[in-house]
């Protein structure tokens, strides 16, 4: 009878365990270069007022390979090739905003934004304010930010505290490929000039894809952080690459019984203040982290706000920033290793923030 009862439940059990696999959420991993890919990808698709332009964003597929596809999909009208002159299609595409179209404007990096920066802040960031809310200026300005590996000093810049700094512009920095998929969509449907920094060492890693994600409709709120691990004894903050090399801190310091809470800033501008305060308040200590340099730096920025505000009181121990060093980035690559944030700095900063 045991026998006859076991020979009922097999099937039974696979049947149900098929079903329940078929009914869950399918959970998959996708590269940040995919995620921003399917992200321009369904805002195309839902406006025919979004396009994309750019240096070899069509028939190359773009130089990272960003926007594989979509030229096949779209066509010339809406996925173009431009000359290598950033002021003029930086130019184009801020007029096409201003006429009431939705372009994408990619930088093959964002050390080549430099030539159109008088697009970027004089005639996108001002014009909402200039014309008193009666013309907006919905562009995009997207590319590859911050050191990448062996291109020295002109390719390697961090632009967060540039553009953070421009009161008309919203600013972006996704680290992983939600944040890369929720943060474009949201940045293509401002009625807004965005900046995204993404990061070109990031393009090939891939991330677990949440269900939420894979919809059409998701989209991930401007200026709002995300705390990506809870912890009570320190907060870290970062954007970009650096929220992963914290997060690997984090795990080496929790078998030394220190729990960091790190946060995903996830937007530069507007900077989601209030939940750092929150975490500072909580844990009583902070640690900043970011690619570029110090001098007038994201970080600086965030010590100056905590200092202003209701988390001060609750420090136990001043704030600490770590940034890249204070130097054009050098091309060898042991002094570009000594040049960016690693593992280690993070590590030794919240051991000296904790007094350890």
């Amino acid at each position: 009878m045991a026998v006859v009862s076991a020979l009922v439940r097999r099937p039974l059990q696979r049947a149900l365990d098929v079903l329940f696999t078929r009914l869950l959420p399918l959970r998959i991993a996708m590269t940040v270069r995919d995620a921003i890919n399917q992200g321009m990808d369904e805002e195309l698709e839902r406006d025919e007022k979004v396009f994309l332009l750019g240096e070899e964003v069509a028939q190359y597929d773009g130089a990272y390979k960003v926007s594989r596809g979509l030229w096949k999909k779209y066509g010339d009208k809406r996925i173009i090739d431009t000359p290598i002159s950033e002021m003029g299609f930086a130019g184009i595409a801020v007029g096409a905003a201003m006429a009431g179209l939705r372009p994408i404007c990619e930088f093959m990096t964002f050390n080549f934004s430099m030539q159109a920066i008088d697009q970027v802040i004089n005639s996108a960031a001002k014009t909402y304010y200039m014309s008193a809310g009666l013309q907006s200026v919905p562009i995009v300005f997207r590319g590859p930010n911050g050191a990448s590996a062996g291109v020295a000093a002109q390719h390697s810049q961090c632009f967060a505290a540039w553009y953070g700094h421009c009161p008309g512009l919203k600013v972006v920095s996704p680290w992983n490929a939600e944040d890369a998929k929720g943060l474009i969509k949201s940045a293509i449907r401002d009625n807004n000039p965005v900046v995204m920094l993404e990061n070109e060492l990031m393009y090939g890693v891939a991330f677990e894809f949440p269900p939420e994600a894979q919809s059409k409709d998701f989209l991930i709120p401007i200026g709002k952080a995300k705390i990506e691990r809870q912890g009570t004894h320190i907060t870290v903050v970062a954007h970009s690459r650096p929220v992963g090399h914290c997060l690997e801190a984090a795990t080496v310091l929790q078998q030394e019984g220190i729990e960091c809470e790190v946060i995903n800033l996830r937007t530069i501008r507007p900077m989601d203040v209030e939940t750092i305060e929150a975490s500072v308040m909580k844990t009583n200590h902070l640690v900043t982290v970011e690619g570029g340099w110090p001098q007038f730096g994201v970080g600086a920025e965030i010590c100056a706000r905590i200092m202003e505000g209701p988390a001060f009181n609750f420090l136990d121990a001043p704030a600490v920033r770590v940034t890249g060093a204070d130097v054009p980035m050098p091309y060898a690559k042991i002094l570009e290793d000594n040049s960016v944030p690693q593992v280690k700095d993070i590590i030794f900063a919240i051991k000296k923030t904790l007094n350890i």
